[in-house]
């Protein structure tokens, strides 16, 4: 795959250009846009300039993060702290991601879409309001993982660390997690399946596919 460099700055431009002509593939009014990659690829902060770029130019977007549709603590330690199968698959709550974020989002839906759900530092419901998301207005929902689900995604982006990147800048504490992303990346092939792909080994200098 042949990469060019590009700024964060300049990369969420040309993606808030391209959702801007981007139409739904069940030909419902809200794009969806995944934007997947480990914890320490900084996902968020790239959903975040996107979010923003769209703003900027007319476009109400929402910024989900998968963080906050974990599932509680007993079920994601029933095996133990650092089971990395329960952290690939049973982790987050996808069937509530189902229902309150892609469901609301259908051909017909009401576009409320609940932006969390759960909080993993007090281990209880956030009781956040629902947001309600005008049609035309663009779903960016980040996170690990987030590719083979068969979520209704109209674009991904895969931030992509390399096996050493992604070692050096995931903490200790989290490096157990790193068997969960080579088996993601041997089931799913991200690089692969993703429409976007982001080099982002050197966070000053990411590339991308274009």
């Amino acid at each position: 795959m042949r990469l060019e460099p590009i700024t964060w700055e300049r990369l969420a431009d040309t993606l808030a250009d391209r959702l801007l002509d981007l139409k739904p593939a069940d030909g419902g009014p809200w794009p969806r846009v995944a934007v997947d990659g480990a914890p320490a690829a900084g996902t968020g902060e790239l959903a975040r300039r996107v979010g923003d770029a769209l703003r900027l130019r007319g476009r109400t977007a929402l910024v989900v993060a998968t963080e906050g549709f974990l599932r509680p603590a007993s079920l994601r330690f029933e095996y133990g702290h650092e089971d990395v199968d329960s952290y690939r698959s049973g982790w987050f709550d996808t069937g509530a991601l189902w229902r309150e974020v892609f469901g609301p989002l259908e051909p017909g839906g009401t576009g409320r879409v609940l932006p969390d759900l759960w909080d993993p530092a007090t281990d209880r419901a956030t009781r956040s309001p629902y947001a309600r998301l005008p049609p035309g207005g663009v779903l960016l929902l980040h996170g690990p993982l987030l590719l083979g689900h068969w979520f209704p995604f109209d674009l991904t982006v895969h931030v992509r660390l390399s096996p050493g990147a992604l070692r050096r800048r995931t903490p200790e504490a989290e490096r157990w997690t790193l068997p969960a992303f080579e088996r993601y990346e041997t089931e799913t092939d991200p690089a692969a399946a993703a429409d976007v792909v982001v080099r982002a080994d050197d966070p000053r200098h990411p590339a991308w596919n274009g």
